[in-house]
């Protein structure tokens, strides 16, 4: 009996070490991604590099936090104004239908009652506030691990030169289909609406599946609810200069 006791420690043991061991192999996987990404033209070729910010595409990806995020997200888009007239608020007389006793048929004071056709809904909507708190940090954090979670997908390309375009519908569509994503749901991030955004903002506009957002107003539903995102190569400084500058002062 004795034997067998310490049989059942040594294999314990055994598989204890090898659940220490598991998670630095992760650890050495995660730290051996690359922040280096392509910048490509209006003609789809590369034309250089870029090496990322590590602190917003080399985030630690925080899944219940970007659920969390979009669920808050959603949840203030509803503007909880829809309302319907309860038996007190309907235009209806406020005569007795017919006497209380004597009829064989049952009592009734008002034709405002909700069984009556015209007459108040019972329990029907009222106005309310649906809109849910969400810290700035946590939504800092949420986007970082967001655009980490799409650079670890592949689903990010960096484009330079598209600011010079002509404000055509067709010419960007035909820029799309150099890049090879003509037919995705596409994020198309620029810096600061201007001047030279605005070529870029009508030429876009048009286009099915293109979602236009400014570099300064990124949040974590917009990159999570869109197959590829395709950032202006200046948009990167203003995301830095936005949410990490920012967040230190």
């Amino acid at each position: 009996m004795p034997a067998k006791k310490l049989k059942v420690k040594s294999t314990r043991l055994k598989v204890a070490k090898k659940a220490q061991k598991t998670p630095k192999v992760a650890a050495k996987t995660t730290k051996g991604t690359s922040l280096n990404a392509s910048v490509f033209d209006t003609k789809g070729k590369v034309a250089g590099h870029i090496k990322l910010p590590s602190e917003i595409f080399g985030a630690k990806i925080n899944n219940p936090l970007m659920s969390q995020a979009v669920r808050v997200y959603l949840a203030n888009q509803r503007q909880g104004t829809v309302k319907t007239k309860n038996r007190g608020e309907v235009n209806k007389t406020t005569k007795k239908l017919y006497q209380q006793k004597g009829t064989g048929r049952a009592r009734h004071g008002s034709k405002r009652a909700p069984i009556f056709v015209g007459g108040g809904l019972a329990f029907g909507p009222r106005p309310r506030d649906l809109s849910l708190n969400f810290s700035k940090k946590m939504k800092t954090l949420a986007l970082f691990s967001a655009l980490s979670s799409k650079l670890k997908d592949n689903e990010i390309k960096i484009i330079k030169g598209l600011e010079v375009i002509t404000p055509k519908t067709k010419i960007m569509a035909h820029v799309l289909k150099n890049l090879g994503i003509a037919d995705k749901k596409v994020l198309l991030v620029m810096p600061k609406m201007g001047a030279e955004s605005q070529s870029v903002y009508r030429a876009s506009r048009n286009i099915k599946g293109i979602n236009i957002l400014t570099a300064n107003t990124l949040n974590a539903y917009k990159v999570l609810d869109n197959k590829l995102v395709l950032l202006m190569k200046d948009s990167i400084d203003v995301i830095k200069d936005t949410f990490v500058k920012g967040k230190k002062t």
